[in-house]
């Protein structure tokens, strides 16, 4: 059993949580969740691929123990990727993400040109620039991203949470192992044994509002303008992945992404649902390993 190695890169304030599986010596990986979750939901996928590199993954900011600074852009989660990828000296990287992680790497994959070897994506939140809609969002997904507002943070014990979670149709096909990680670092304890969420309904609804943005092609980006332009320059093999049993729009923005990066292969994840490192996490791994290949 390898487990992982905890520890963090960038200064006070600003830092970025990190965990590595496996040694140095071998190619690097590198593993971005997706929104809501910690670098520990990879943990099965990550054991089985240590044999043959050495895996890092990482809490995005807002999430787990890394920072929480109040920007939330797509761009910043990239350039958070490049910092980790400067602090260690990584080069020759397989990027390996999941949803609004998978958009990470493929915006990182232009801003470090040369850097990555393949990347693999799951779902990424994707819009295509170029059918790009004025307007906000619908009041349908306002109505989402204000309604994460109320979403219950705190909890008697991570068993409460276990138990609360194990019964979510979100986390059913979950293995025990990762939904377990999932609690035990996506929580964090108070001094009264309760315990909160490390990324609190108001960081994510923060977080989501661009994520939802995208989703209905209506995000414009800030003032480093709308950096989805830039798929069409990654340099290295993309393979993206979509999952029979999650929802259109996921399909949708995978579809957006394939139109848009220019050495681009998918695949279907049959029988498994948006979450599919943690449901089926052996089949992740055979599909990582056969890209790889």
């Amino acid at each position: 059993m390898i487990n992982p190695h905890r520890f963090s890169i960038g200064p006070a304030g600003a830092e970025i949580a990190m965990l590595q599986w496996g040694g140095s010596g071998k190619p690097p990986a590198l593993l971005v969740h997706g929104t809501g979750f910690v670098a520990d939901v990879w943990d099965e996928v990550a054991r089985d691929l240590a044999s043959t590199y050495t895996v890092y993954a990482l809490d995005r900011r807002g999430h787990g123990a890394s920072h929480k600074p109040g920007a939330y852009h797509f761009l910043d989660y990239a350039e958070d990727v490049c910092r980790v990828i400067d602090a260690l000296g990584l080069r020759g990287v397989y990027g390996i993400g999941h949803s609004a992680g998978a958009t990470d790497l493929l915006l990182a994959a232009k801003l470090r040109p040369g850097y990555f070897t393949r990347l693999f994506v799951m779902e990424p939140t994707v819009m295509d620039p170029r059918a790009a809609r004025s307007g906000g969002l619908s009041e349908v997904s306002l109505s989402l991203v204000q309604g994460t507002l109320r979403r219950r943070a705190e909890f008697d014990s991570a068993d409460a949470v276990f138990e609360r979670y194990r019964a979510a149709p979100a986390f059913a096909d979950w293995t025990e192992i990762s939904l377990r990680a999932y609690v035990r670092h996506g929580f964090a304890p108070l001094d009264d044994g309760r315990v909160r969420l490390c990324c609190t309904p108001e960081i994510e609804s923060a977080i989501l509002r661009p994520i939802y943005e995208a989703m209905e092609q209506v995000y414009a980006g800030d003032a480093r303008g709308n950096s989805f332009a830039s798929l069409a320059e990654i340099d290295c093999p993309v393979r993206v992945t979509t999952a029979a049993k999650s929802g259109p729009i996921y399909k949708e923005m995978a579809r957006r992404a394939v139109s848009l990066i220019p050495r681009v292969s998918t695949m279907v994840f049959e029988d498994a649902g948006h979450c599919v490192a943690q449901e089926v996490p052996a089949r992740v791994v055979e599909a990582v390993r056969d890209f790889a290949e």
